[in-house]
């Protein structure tokens, strides 16, 4: 079930993408949908039973692979670097143009 619903927020981002004309929410949906992906690889790694790689003195326990980690946070960096450059590129395009809707904006700089 809760595969369904990481699925579900994949894919109203995917269509916020190609949907939505105001660029902010272009924006936001393809955070919506790299959140999706972050929570589905986080679900598929996530396994009942394993303990954290410490010195002890227990032999032969499952341990945690810590390189998932490192990956989600690794993604989690890399979207909010990306986020805030494409918000830099929408403010740089709405100091020369009135509206933030992509239509409108390709009308008025196609020559």
């Amino acid at each position: 079930m809760l595969e369904a619903f990481i699925f579900a927020t994949i894919l109203c981002g995917f269509f916020g993408i190609i949907l939505k004309k105001n660029l902010v929410m272009k924006i936001v949906s393809m955070d919506v949908m790299s959140t999706g992906a972050i929570a589905y690889y986080v679900l598929i790694a996530s396994r009942d039973g394993l303990f954290t790689p410490i010195v002890s003195s227990v032999k032969n326990v499952a341990y945690s692979d810590p390189v998932p980690q490192a990956v989600i946070l690794t993604a989690i960096v890399i979207g909010f670097s990306i986020q805030a450059l494409m918000l830099v590129g929408v403010m740089k395009l709405a100091r020369n143009n009135p509206t933030l809707e992509s239509s409108e904006i390709e009308k008025s700089n196609t020559p």
